[in-house]
């Protein structure tokens, strides 16, 4: 029996700035019905905040409490293990790394920094992960949905810096199994109990499958024809949270 569910943001509950259709009712509906939520976002161009200040605006009452974010969690390691990053990260986010970021720099920490992923910028973190430095990725997405196409998201700027330097980045947010054992510690629910819906095929279902819940790909989003096709054993399928939800929770 389901008692806690995973979502993913942007993608299952909205697309650009505007709700899905039934995603808000949906929601709303599962917090009277006693079920756990948790929510959990790889987006690196807002604040955590912001990404609440938005889901309020579009409808969705959910806390702080229940919201888990990548450029959170990256901010919280390099806490944790004294480091001071040089962070390639959004404008946005930048003001929450402030005090973390001085030299002389023992980290990189990247980000979609949008216009900010120049030559330049990557060869100066280039330079200072060829000293040892750890490299911190917020996520490893390969792309996000935008108000009109896909666009490039930070995973590809990632493994080139993964490439040069000859090591494996730390990922803060999804897939990192870490990150989904954190979300899912807080849940108080046995593994067999928690259920993730999400539309990254890698970054929500495998993540997930990986942390050991049960995963639900829906087509909305970044979705793509024939990526539930993409795991092993295909991931069961959706046409939205909504739908997602009722097979799973059907006497809700």
């Amino acid at each position: 029996m389901i008692k806690a569910i995973l979502f993913d943001l942007s993608g299952v509950l909205y697309e650009g700035s505007h709700p899905i259709e039934g995603a808000a009712k949906t929601i709303n509906r599962l917090e009277h019905g006693g079920l756990i939520l948790r929510f959990i976002t790889n987006t690196s161009r807002k604040t955590k905040q912001q990404v609440l200040d938005e889901l309020h605006n579009m409808g969705f009452q959910i806390t702080g409490d229940q919201l888990f974010t990548a450029p959170e969690a990256a901010q919280q390691w390099c806490i944790a293990n004294k480091l001071n990053p040089y962070c390639l990260v959004h404008k946005n986010i930048k003001p929450e790394f402030t005090d973390l970021e001085k030299p002389p720099y023992s980290a990189v920490v990247i980000g979609d920094a949008e216009d900010d992923l120049t030559y330049q910028n990557l060869d100066t973190a280039f330079d200072i992960l060829n000293s040892g430095a750890p490299l911190i990725a917020i996520g490893n997405n390969r792309y996000y949905k935008g108000e009109d196409r896909l666009h490039l998201d930070a995973g590809p700027f990632v493994k080139a810096l993964e490439y040069a330097s000859d090591q494996n980045a730390i990922i803060t947010g999804k897939p990192s199994k870490t990150f989904f054992d954190q979300v899912i510690a807080t849940t108080g629910c046995n593994k067999h109990e928690i259920l993730m819906i999400g539309d990254d095929v890698y970054g929500d279902i495998e993540g997930a499958r990986k942390a050991g819940i049960t995963a639900c790909l829906v087509r909305t989003g970044k979705y793509q024809p024939g990526d539930e096709l993409k795991l092993t054993p295909p991931a069961p399928l959706a046409k939205d949270v909504s739908e997602a939800v009722n097979h799973y929770l059907p006497a809700l």
